[in-house]
């Protein structure tokens, strides 16, 4: 498995789901993990224990993403305190407000682009500056498939999600000459709380669009994660990976 010893980590909406599954991902491999989270200082507090039994440094850092330039700014500090450093971003925080784009009101709209988009540009933009000045890093972002092929109900949430893996290929082509890496993950149906309230009809019709034909894990997104984080993606930037059974295939 891919070797993070040495490794200091900031996660983005770690204290639950996806971005929980890959901090202990990270922290199974050797990295000391800074978990941010909004507003569950508990489940937070939980992941960083668990990363602790493990040997870990685990940092929490409480912030809105969503804030704008200074939350993020001083999310980075406060890991930059804790370790040192940040070699490795993962932009994970995200929200969903569904609806129908003709019901669709401005507050449901701006604050899905305001979490899920404005918050990963920010987010990079502070990490960017130590990452020049230690010519390294690796930054990953969480797309989806919906930004990938559309979602009815959904056009706040793909329109960030498609946002998001233009920012991850203009982020990979500004940064290269200085040894950093930006990549994006593109989830089709995982088993997280904010595929849960699916109502069972929408789950099943997803599943049928799945051609392995099931639900993925946390789990499944966190190994890919580790590999973006990892020394032996370093000839790899600017792409999309597709968790997501097959639901999207092609460009």
């Amino acid at each position: 498995m891919f070797d993070l010893s040495g490794k200091s980590a900031l996660v983005t909406g770690a204290s639950r789901g996806l971005g929980r599954a890959i901090a202990l991902a990270f922290a199974r491999q050797g990295a000391d993990v800074a978990i941010n989270y909004r507003g569950n200082a508990a489940a937070a507090e939980a992941v960083a224990a668990e990363i602790g039994a493990m040997g870990r440094r685990a940092h929490v850092v409480q912030g809105d993403t969503s804030g704008g330039r200074e939350p993020c700014e001083a999310i980075v500090a406060a890991t930059l305190e804790a370790f040192g450093k940040v070699d490795i971003l993962v932009n994970n925080a995200g929200i969903t407000r569904d609806n129908l784009m003709m019901r669709m009101d401005a507050e449901e709209w701006d604050a899905v682009i305001g979490t899920n988009l404005s918050g990963p540009f920010w987010m990079t933009r502070a990490v960017a500056r130590p990452m020049l000045k230690a010519r390294a890093g690796r930054i990953i972002n969480m797309s989806s498939a919906a930004g990938r092929m559309g979602n009815p109900g959904q056009a706040n949430y793909a329109a960030a999600k498609a946002g998001l893996i233009g920012l991850t290929k203009t982020t990979a082509r500004e940064l290269a000459s200085r040894g950093i890496t930006c990549n994006a993950l593109a989830p089709g149906l995982i088993e997280t709380d904010l595929t849960a309230d699916l109502p069972a009809a929408a789950n099943e019709a997803l599943i049928g669009m799945t051609p392995l034909g099931y639900v993925g894990s946390v789990e499944d997104v966190a190994a890919a994660a580790v590999y973006f984080a990892s020394d032996e993606a370093r000839y790899v930037t600017g792409q999309v990976l597709g968790i997501d059974g097959g639901i999207v295939m092609g460009s």
